[in-house]
């Protein structure tokens, strides 16, 4: 079997050696592949991915971005259709935009071992707003099926010099084939961003490039006859070409527990440090937090906004008559925009229609909502002031650029302490912001324009107390009673799955999550005051917890609240474990034992700590004649837990589990 793995891995180099990367040359053998002779868990590939960014000058517009696509995608199964999909969004700003042209797409099938095409027509080509800042073109390739290969290209022409999107060379496929090409004239200085742990070295070169102007003029007078004449004159410059060429890069593939896999990711981000035209001085661009900041600040989309404050003063003297305390105007004042100004599911550092007619209508962006939480703060005199936040879907902002920031909070200092806020979550309290916005630091600007980074992860537990009483019927089933209690960030994601919920569906998820259960009385307090912990009881009977062998009853004493499986399978680990928030997790289980029956075998108890206090689990079981009493605590006082701690972790989380599922066993009693 290894010769025979040997065999086809030299044939498919040789292959690779020999291939043509043309548009339209797909062959035989690249439809004849079953899987990835590297990863053979691929549901897709890119056999070949090619990027070019360069500039194009044009005497109405300048200078402007061009940047070519090609790829070609071997799809092996159904779950790699996902691919068959392309979407890209293009930005547009103050009357300019980027523009897809171009655009070619092929699917090839071997049918009767003859290759058959089906190329793109117009009614599998799409186009949305998706916000005021950008737009999506999407395309759907005809006739996928599996073993199809899919192949596309196409252009994208951008006004925004500054912006150059990410070179990512890592997928969440292998790519087997990959050229990268970015070429910049002399005039531009672009800083180089590296990220991720593959070895990324370009191979650089100076090339020649030239600009060519015509012109025209005209000669003659009143006397002689008119005569036009058509000038060509061309000016030289250097340009700088960076080409990235990797075979055979392995997917990057998600892990438990990852804020961001694209963190990790292996990619160059290129950032306009300044540019230098002939004739002109040095005209510096964002290379600074300081820059970014100042940049952001003096939109009119976002400092401007800061100062309106006519709109809701009437309704904030009404609302804090009365109140003296800093903190419990902070929260009144939290709840009011809460309640008065719903999300429009748009993220943004910058408003789109502006605080005050968000306000009127009710309805805003992410930036509209919590600027106007900061004015309001700031017209009664407290300190605050906005935060820019990089959501995890957007990535961490280890370098500084303006990209790296779509998501702005509140930051109020009261009381020595700095309060973070984001009232675009109907259920947040202070201090408890959306997962989404858990994401290592932010970056609080003050009023007279600098800024200081704020940590977003919480100080303070998510704490969760069940309290589970349970009998044991003659034939394995389970009678019992189940309260739960969370504070924090758990209570948050409960109102939100519960209160947008139908309650009946609720439980019917609910039994299904714990197999054939069937919930009685069921019952939910504190739903809507978030200033206390919610409490969620019921009642139920479920069959299917206890293995009943002959005389003796096999359970585990956690029953369907235990954990099945570690999430950490791998054997190596590179990134960070991202819990989100720390937590602490109380079970205290009564168990009634049936009538005729002693307790054989009890689990010892057992006390597993991580090092340097980063978490914690104990476990204590006790019986007596007809009852077993079990104490569980598990503790996470860490949201983020550093990678050199992966071992340790991974034998904590195996340990704790297999303690969680040792069984205990009764045995029917022979008097």
């Amino acid at each position: 079997m290894k010769k025979l793995l040997l065999i086809y891995l030299a044939l498919n180099i040789q292959f690779l050696m020999g291939q043509d990367y043309d548009f339209g040359k797909v062959s035989k053998e690249e439809l004849l592949e079953a899987f990835n002779p590297s990863d053979s868990a691929a549901t897709a590939s890119y056999l070949y991915k090619y990027r070019k960014s360069f500039f194009e000058y044009s005497e109405d517009s300048g200078f402007q971005l061009i940047t070519e696509i090609h790829e070609r995608v071997k799809i092996y199964n159904k779950e790699g259709f996902d691919y068959a999909t392309k979407k890209i969004n293009l930005f547009k700003d103050g009357g300019e935009y980027e523009k897809m042209t171009e655009l070619k797409a092929i699917t090839f099938n071997l049918v009767n071992d003859n290759i058959e095409e089906s190329k793109l027509k117009g009614d599998g080509e799409f186009d949305i707003e998706l916000s005021k800042f950008y737009d999506q073109k999407s395309f759907a390739m005809p006739n996928v099926k599996e073993g199809s290969v899919i192949e596309y290209k196409y252009k994208v022409r951008s006004p925004f010099v500054s912006v150059v999107d990410e070179f990512k060379f890592q997928h969440d496929i292998p790519v087997k084939k990959l050229v990268a090409i970015f070429e910049v004239p002399e005039y531009f200085n672009y800083s180089v961003n590296v990220k991720g742990y593959m070895s990324v070295v370009p191979k650089v070169e100076v090339l020649n490039g030239d600009i060519t102007f015509n012109t025209k003029s005209r000669s003659g007078g009143s006397w002689t006859p008119s005569k036009t004449t058509f000038n060509t004159s061309k000016i030289s410059y250097l340009k700088n070409r960076s080409l990235y060429e990797m075979n055979d890069v392995p997917a990057l593939k998600s892990e438990p527990f990852v804020n961001n896999i694209d963190n990790y990711r292996s990619s160059v981000k290129y950032e306009l440090s300044y540019t230098k035209f002939p004739n002109t001085g040095l005209k510096y661009y964002s290379t600074t937090w300081e820059d970014v900041v100042k940049t952001i600040y003096e939109s009119s989309n976002f400092g401007s906004e800061l100062n309106k404050t006519g709109y809701f003063e009437k309704d904030l003297e009404a609302l804090l008559l009365n109140v003296m305390d800093p903190l419990e105007k902070t929260s009144k004042i939290f709840d009011l925009v809460k309640s008065k100004v719903k999300w429009n599911g748009y993220f943004g550092k910058y408003t789109d229609i502006g605080v005050k007619q968000a306000y009127k209508e009710g309805s805003g962006n992410v930036a509209e909502i919590n600027l106007m939480l900061t004015s309001m703060l700031r017209s009664i005199g407290l300190n605050a002031n906005p935060v820019l936040v990089s959501t995890r879907d957007n990535g961490i902002p280890i370098f500084p650029t303006r990209e790296g920031y779509n998501y702005v909070i509140s930051g109020v200092e009261v009381a020595n302490d700095t309060i973070l806020l984001d009232a675009t979550s109907s259920y947040s309290t202070p201090n408890i912001l959306p997962l989404r916005a858990l994401n290592w630091e932010g970056r609080m600007i003050k009023k007279e324009g600098s800024s200081v980074t704020v940590n977003l992860y919480p100080k303070d537990k998510a704490l969760e107390s069940v309290t589970f009483d349970v009998k044991i019927t003659d034939n394995g089933d389970l009678d019992g009673m189940l309260r739960r209690i969370k504070k924090g960030h758990g209570a948050m994601y409960y109102r939100g799955e519960y209160n947008d919920a139908n309650e009946d569906e609720f439980i019917e998820k609910l039994e299904n999550k714990y197999g054939s259960m069937e919930i009685s009385g069921f019952e939910v307090t504190n739903k809507d005051d978030l200033s206390q912990a919610i409490t969620e009881s019921y009642k139920f009977n479920t069959e299917d917890q206890i293995e009943i062998i002959g005389n003796r009853m096999y359970f585990s004493p956690m029953f369907f609240l235990r954990t099945g499986e570690s999430p950490f399978k791998l054997e190596k680990r590179e990134f960070p474990v991202d819990f989100g928030y720390p937590s602490e997790s109380k079970y205290r289980i009564g168990i009634n034992i049936p009538e005729g029956y002693v307790v054989e075998i009890l689990p010892e108890p057992a006390m597993l700590k991580l090092p340097d206090g980063l978490g914690s689990f104990t476990y204590n079981l006790s019986a007596s004649s007809d009852r077993i009493q079990l104490m569980v605590n598990t503790k996470l006082e860490q949201s983020v837990i550093a990678p050199l701690y992966y071992d340790t972790l991974k034998e904590y989380f195996k340990l704790m589990i297999g303690k969680m599922n040792e069984k205990i066993v009764l045995s029917k009693n022979s008097k």
